[in-house]
Parts: C-alpha cells; sequence; structure tokens
C-alpha cells in the first residue's frame, strides 16, 4: 500500500502479486483486486486508456465483495476511488487522481 501511495504502481504490482500468490483461496480476491488498482494507475501513466479501463473494471469486481473494510483497507473508498477513475477514463482522459490508501 505505501508503493501506491507513492506512486510507485509498478513496483506496487510485484509486491501483491506475491501476496495474491500466497493468499489463502478466500483471499486472493481481495490482493488481485489491489494488484488491478495499481496496474490500472500504472497503465494510465503510460498513456493507454484501454488498459487503463480493463484494469480498473477487474478491480472493481474483485473487490467488491470485500467492502466495506477487509485487513483494514477501507476498500468501500477504494472502490469509490476506482468508479471516479473509470469516468475520468470515460470522458477520455488519463489525468487520474492519485489513489489514497
Amino acid at each position: 500500500m505505501e508503493l501506491i501511495r507513492a506512486g510507485e504502481y509498478f513496483a506496487a504490482h510485484e509486491e501483491l502479486e506475491g501476496a495474491w500468490r500466497a493468499a489463502p483461496q478466500e483471499e486472493r480476491d481481495f490482493f488481485q483486486g489491489l494488484v488491478h488498482v495499481a496496474v490500472a494507475w500504472y497503465q494510465a501513466g503510460r498513456s493507454r486508456p484501454v488498459a487503463t479501463a480493463s484494469q480498473l473494471d477487474k478491480a472493481a469486481r474483485r473487490l467488491a465483495a470485500f467492502a466495506p473494510e477487509h485487513r483494514g483497507v477501507d476498500v468501500a473508498d477504494v472502490l469509490a476511488q476506482v468508479a471516479a477513475a473509470r469516468e475520468v477514463v470515460r470522458g477520455g482522459s488519463l489525468d487520474l487522481r492519485a489513489p489514497r490508501f
């Protein structure tokens, strides 16, 4: 989460992917959802709107079941940020507000 806060989205993706792979089955969607969040912002930084939109959609699907809170993460707030980012992308921009965790 600190890597996401620092804007180090690729590194965050790598760390979260390790957690996802090691997590028990019932936790995997949570970690994979966070991976999708990190990758969405990474793709936005690379000016890739289709990939960004796809990752945001995947993040929303994976994290929804864990709202409102899971493992100390305000999942409802993360989902609201993902929804806001989706609207920005749908509007033709990749100028996403940095995620807050």
